[in-house]
């Protein structure tokens, strides 16, 4: 540590980008999306590409190793390594020059994918490498790994799309690498660049006819290092090639140079259907002929895990007829529609041909469904996207692993291959999980293990010895699009011969003499199944945990806490910078200790002892998560279901129990308690606001930032007269007062009771059963981690809301954080019957109205509203699915354009925005999109929002006062009167 503590300093000396060297931080680039771990002894987040540069001269000098890391999602073990971790990007992520003519770039190798793509995309232009972690994965990882993605039928791989490449050797010398002659007299390079390429053609010369034989004929074949890219028959051969898939061994990347092609304009999917999976994989070969870009498998598991995943229900219902044991993605997207139909009718044809038609006795459907609908089409597409952690969503201690993850066979022994395959998984125990890409013959294969427990560690072992064995005797490939990493290395020598083997270890000592670029990958690996290397090592430890919530749901210790945790398998879903929700803090700070992975990272290193005693209650775990809004993006949109919200709470109540309170936990927490008192005395209680002095005391004393107004007390709080309103024959519905409309801006809830009651629904605003305080759902404390607390304020309405929910009446909330906590917290703290009812009955405002609409019992006399309404949604009502009954509720309204924000959370999140230490991540959030888009409105255009912190955060961030939709409708009900 000595050494560490040098080399720390000399690195923060010479950098403007983050050094980190603690514990939390080394512990969340410890792991990527296999299933090793090896603590890293320190990471450095470079600013600039000299900064990258000067990281890894003094790593160098101090004689440390270096792993260069994109988007860490890795599934092979590649991005991990005992010495300094290197990432991308956070900074390193810009286009350097672009060439729409001829359809050429070059970028750093941090920019992401999909990031690149958004901005290709009004050229004409993308980048098809189309992996399915298009939203996280950087091109110099997939330049790394030799990506392929799901369209390389066309398209090729990443090393088929890279035209050069300029990288930095070990010792610091900065090449271009690109297309050679094999006369090297006129290539403008370093004497030593020179003396590396012709020791590099030398070797192909002398070895084509051992690469010839030993190399497979498949596209796709990554393993190893592309020697055939150094063949005489390749010139001018390009350097670069030798390059991609080194996984980091070789060279340090600076820039990438691609091959762009024209977006695809038009497609059409032909859902192929089939009764047996044998079935389904015999026919890929066939299918092909038709020349699709894709064929894409998704098997009965695939299908079943999905139809329990909200956001992907309504695809799967569409897509999926029947019953089949698989179904084939068939996708054709020539430039003129009529062909690709054409194609499409012909599958249909080439289908029946084949013999696969309604079978009524099993009532599987064999035919063809066609996807023309755009939207459609790119749900399908998210769908098989996310195969992988749909996979991995199996709430249980076994989880499908990444082993034999991806290798290619040649198609026609495709069928023969998987049924072969499922023996062997049976064999040992086991069954398998299989999607992906049938039209190469490259399935993702992964058998479902337990690797906490040796005999599955050693069953592991015997499946990638028998499955490796079987795959060469096809002369198929073991590494078809992931790579080598820990996982496969090991088996190169049974792959491609000792001879071969050797001329790697040959290419490695002439890049990096002295081992220091990510070494134990591709040369000299340990073994694949060293448990020494594992995430779960022998020693791995939970102990039984106190848990506040109810984790029975999961498997493992505390309650099921600790099998919560362990759902994250690293994937980075969350790293999305677009779309959706998730992760906006993530989106704000660039940071992995911002980001849904590197928490549940942090929260299984912490539970496990690995972070030191006590590491869920310390300051460090607090740091951890103080970004964390709880927004619930995760929940809904975690392909694995990592509930970072609801994790959120344990901790808080950890740290509460130990530490006690903060003033500004007590003012958020117990808000409820004092909302009405402080109504009272109004004028005095929000004296605050408009005192620089007590602003700055708040700010000291509560950590409560002085550049925030509180929200305003006021005297005249929501206390209906009666219980009860509207016709006595109206159909009954309970409208549930939050506190925060109740306390701040009850106009809200007199728009709301006035809609309901000229719908003519009878509304019920039931008084609580012991005649104290007003009803309150308990989320502020739930904030603060005072979990008893909430409990006892969700017990008061329990009593009161049960008998009405147990008659059925709906319970109709406008706050989407207080009435959706009755469809999620309140099941997490009780479990009886009256609470189920309760969650069940419970429905937002326009969910409710929508539900209505769609069974012809809504009368509500709407007026014109000639105007438009720009609407933003708050985080829960998206998590929910409940955001969409708020665009249906607002086009009831004639006249009414309503466009909706393509935003992620608001920044304000509860108390989140009036954090001292949060202010300035709270606005970085609004101001992606949120502020912005209100910004460029229309002073006439109504901006909407149903969230209480919502409202506040576009009033402060742009002056413009936003409604909710209860507003609206009864704007729309005034329209209608003064018409009369």
């Amino acid at each position: 540590m000595k050494n560490a503590s040098t080399l720390e300093r000399r690195l923060r000396s010479n950098m403007t980008g983050d050094v980190l060297f603690d514990a939390f931080n080394r512990g969340r680039y410890a792991t990527d999306a296999s299933f090793y771990q090896i603590l890293p002894l320190g990471v450095v987040v470079p600013r600039t590409m000299d900064e990258a540069l000067r990281a890894l001269a003094i790593a160098r000098d101090e004689g440390r190793i270096v792993t260069p890391r994109g988007g860490g999602t890795s599934q092979c073990g590649q991005t991990v390594n005992n010495g300094i971790v290197v990432d991308f990007s956070k900074h390193l992520n810009r286009i350097l020059s672009l060439d729409v003519e001829n359809r050429i770039c070059v970028v750093e190798p941090g920019i992401v994918l999909d990031d690149l793509n958004r901005q290709l995309k009004k050229h004409g232009l993308w980048f098809p490498v189309d992996v399915s972690t298009a939203s996280r994965a950087t091109i110099g990882g997939m330049a790394g790994n030799n990506s392929c993605g799901g369209r390389s039928l066309r398209y090729g791989t990443m090393r088929d799309n890279t035209l050069s490449m300029d990288a930095a050797l070990a010792d610091g010398t900065l090449l271009h690498f690109g297309e050679v002659p094999r006369d090297l007299a006129r290539v403008n390079s370093p004497q030593s660049g020179l003396a590396l390429f012709r020791d590099m053609l030398d070797l192909g010369e002398r070895e084509a006819t051992e690469i010839s034989a030993r190399f497979p004929k498949v596209q796709r074949r990554v393993g190893g290092y592309n020697l055939d890219a150094l063949v005489p028959r390749n010139a001018p051969n390009n350097m670069a090639h030798l390059l991609v898939g080194s996984e980091g061994t070789l060279a340090f990347t600076t820039q990438v140079e691609l091959k762009l092609w024209p977006v695809i304009r038009n497609k059409v999917l032909g859902v192929c259907h089939f009764g047996s999976f044998y079935e389904a994989m015999d026919a890929a070969q066939h299918l092909v002929k038709l020349r699709p870009i894709a064929v894409e498998l998704v098997d009965r598991t695939m299908i079943a895990l999905g139809r329990e995943i909200a956001m992907f229900q309504p695809i799967i219902a569409t897509a999926v007829r029947g019953d089949p044991d698989a179904v084939l993605v068939v996708e054709f997207a020539e430039e003129d529609q009529a062909e690709n139909l054409h194609r499409l009718k012909q599958l249909g044809e080439l289908m029946a041909d084949l013999g696969f038609g309604w079978d009524r006795p099993q009532r599987k459907w064999g035919g063809v469904v066609e996807i023309t609908e755009p939207g459609l089409q790119t749900g399908i597409a998210d769908f098989r996207a996310a195969g992988l952690n749909v996979m991995m969503s199996m709430k249980q201690e076994g989880k499908p692993v990444s082993f034999v993850e991806d290798c290619a066979v040649p198609l026609p022994h495709l069928a023969d291959y998987t049924e072969r395959l499922n023996a062997i998984f049976a064999k040992h125990g086991t069954r398998g999980t299989m999607y992906a890409h049938a039209s190469e013959g490259c399935l993702h294969v992964r058998p479902v293990l337990n690797l906490k427990l040796e005999k599955d560690v050693k069953a592991m072992r015997a499946i990638a010895e028998e499955t490796f064995e079987m795959v060469r005797e096809y002369k198929g490939s073991h590494s078809g699009e992931h790579g080598d990493g820990l996982v496969r290395s090991e088996f190169h020598e049974a792959m491609f011969g000792s001879r071969i083997v050797a001329d790697f270890r040959e290419v490695k000592r002439c890049f990096d003499p002295e081992n220091m670029l990510n070494p134990g990958k591709i040369v000299d690996p340990p073994k694949m199944d060293d448990r020494s290397l594992f995430r779960y090592r022998p020693d791995y430890r939970v102990n039984e945990l106190k848990t506040v919530l109810d984790w029975s749901a999961y498997p493992g210790a505390g309650g099921g806490f600790q099998g919560a945790v362990e759902m994250c398998n690293n994937n980075g879903a969350c790293r999305k910078l677009e779309g959706g929700v998730m992760c906006p803090s993530y989106r704000a700070t660039r940071n992995e200790k911002d980001v849904t992975r590197g928490r549940a990272n942090t929260l299984r290193l912490a539970i496990s002892g690995q972070l030191g005693p006590d590491a869920l209650a310390s300051d460090e775990m607090m740091e951890t998560l103080k970004l964390c809004v709880s927004c619930k993006a995760c929940r809904h949109e975690c392909p694995t279901g990592v509930d970072m919200a609801k994790m959120k709470i344990e901790v808080l109540a950890a740290r509460a129990a130990k530490h006690g309170l903060s003033l500004r936990d007590r003012l958020v927490g117990y808000l409820p308690r004092y909302a009405d008192l402080a109504s009272r005395f109004a004028p005095l209680a929000n004296w605050r606001n408009s005192s620089p002095l007590l602003r700055a005391l708040f700010e000291k004393f509560a950590g409560i930032s002085a550049k925030r107004a509180l929200p305003a007390f006021r005297r005249d709080v929501f206390r209906p007269e009666a219980e009860t309103f509207g016709p006595a024959d109206g159909r009954e519905v309970v409208l549930f007062a939050d506190t925060f409309n109740r306390a701040y801006e009850r106009e809200n809830l007199d728009a709301a009771l006035r809609v309901l009651v000229e719908a003519g629904y009878r509304v019920h605003l039931p008084r609580p059963t012991d005649h104290t305080r007003p009803l309150c759902c308990g989320r502020t404390f739930l904030s603060a981690g005072l979990v008893d607390q909430a409990r006892n304020e969700l017990n008061r309405l329990v009593a009161s809301y049960a008998p009405f929910a147990a008659r059925g009446v709906p319970i109709v909330g406008l706050e989407p954080s207080c009435l959706l906590t009755l469809r999620d917290e309140l099941l997490s703290l009780r479990s009886d019957d009256d609470a189920k009812s309760i969650s069940t009955h419970a429905l937002l405002f326009e969910e409710f109205l929508v539900r209505e609409g769609e069974a012809g019992r809504l009368k509500l006399p709407l007026g014109a509203m000639p105007a438009k309404a720009l609407v933003h949604g708050h985080c829960h009502q998206k998590s929910f699915g409940a955001f969409k009954p708020v665009e249906k509720v607002l086009r009831l309204v004639p006249d009414l354009s309503v466009e909706i924000i393509e935003s992620s959370c608001c920044g304000m999140a509860g108390a989140f925005g009036y954090g001292a230490d949060t202010y300035q991540a709270s606005m970085e959030m609004a101001e992606l999109s949120l502020l912005p888009a209100v910004r460029r409105a229309d002073i006439a255009t109504l901006i909407v929002a149903d969230g209480t912190s919502c409202r506040h955060q576009i009033k402060d961030g742009t002056g413009r006062a936003p409604l909710h939709v209860a507003r609206v409708l009864a704007m729309s009900l005034d329209s209608t009167q003064s018409n009369r």
